[in-house]
């Protein structure tokens, strides 16, 4: 979903801040050859099998070849990934210890949760690395096969299906709710530690259906369970047959969940800006975008300027979406 970026005064003096330390790369060139000395952490904060999972493993080796050093991603899953976040933003701000995740961690939780930092002001946006679409994706054995039928059977059924997230506030429920709500449905939602056990949760029947990154197309080939739709502005060139939801009569259904590298604050701007160059240098390669887009991804390298003025675009739309659809902490 995107929406006009007006900075106010506060955030055009950051961004422009951003830009002038973005001039001033190469003079750092000298600091930068020194770091790093030692492995760099790239910590998740959800189970492996899940998007920004795949999309972190897939950057990590190209990632360790730049920096000469080891890059290992860690994953911390639990209470919607803020537990990673809280731990990053308390790390020592050496620049070994970096966040790796969706940038609602930034955007949203902080409107749900009740956390022990402040995302917005303990961690600094170094680059984003991409975004991936979402899909419906439902179980087999319900009585329904396409988009246009599952609306009918969710309308004329209230609460009785379920569907399962990544955790509550996470982008894959916000966007199910988003959807539920447009759609005139009302379904119980079961939230689980990351998109890999929500998917394991489908195969073994607990829930019926779940807004998926893609982790699920090797099982949608398999004919074990059905890709419905996508939420994404365009078709996907692996199901160009499966329709977008705003193409089935929900206007408003255009999601991307953009994934970013964060640092806490008081990081080192020459560690932050190796960290830059090394994302873009990794992102923009053909073997990393081809990886990416057989996970169902999008290899997009974006600064920490424009990131951030991403992120302060997010900040006006999905706040007022959790407020809409009432999200809590326990939904």
């Amino acid at each position: 979903m995107t929406t006009p970026f007006r900075p106010n005064r506060r955030q055009f003096a950051a961004l422009t801040a951003g830009a002038a330390a973005t001039a001033v790369l190469p003079s750092l060139h000298a600091q930068t050859a020194a770091w790093p000395t030692k492995p760099v952490r790239l910590v998740l904060g959800f189970a492996p099998g899940g998007g920004s999972d795949v999309m972190a493993r897939v950057l990590s080796q190209p990632m360790s070849d730049l920096l000469g050093q080891p890059v290992i991603v860690e994953n911390r899953p639990g209470a919607s990934g803020n537990i990673a976040t809280v731990d990053v933003a308390r790390a020592p701000a050496d620049g070994y210890t970096l966040l790796f995740a969706p940038t609602t961690q930034i955007t949203t939780s902080p409107h749900i949760f009740k956390m022990a930092i402040d995302p917005a002001k303990d961690l600094i946006p170094i680059a984003s690395v991409g975004r991936y679409p979402l899909h419906l994706v439902s179980r087999t054995g319900l009585p329904f096969k396409t988009f246009q039928e599952f609306l009918a059977y969710g309308r004329a059924n209230p609460d009785k299906m379920s569907f399962a997230s990544t955790g509550s506030g996470t982008v894959p429920h916000l966007v199910a709710e988003a959807m539920l709500k447009q759609a005139g449905i009302r379904a119980t939602h079961v939230p689980y530690k990351g998109s890999g056990p929500a998917l394991q949760a489908m195969l073994t029947g607990e829930v019926d259906f779940v807004i998926d990154p893609g982790v699920a197309f090797p099982h949608v080939r398999s004919g074990k369970l059905l890709l419905l739709a996508t939420a994404g502005s365009k078709r996907i060139p692996q199901f160009p047959e499966v329709p977008m939801m705003k193409e089935a009569g929900l206007p408003k259904m255009d999601f991307y969940s953009w994934v970013g590298v964060y640092a806490p604050i008081g990081t080192p701007a020459a560690a932050m800006a190796r960290i830059s160059d090394v994302l873009s240098k990794t992102v923009n390669t053909p073997a990393v975008m081809e990886k990416f887009a057989g996970a169902s991804a999008e290899g997009i390298y974006l600064n920490t300027p424009d990131f951030n003025s991403m992120i302060q675009g997010e900040l006006q739309v999905f706040p007022a979406l959790v407020k809409e659809l009432n999200i809590k902490a326990d939904t």
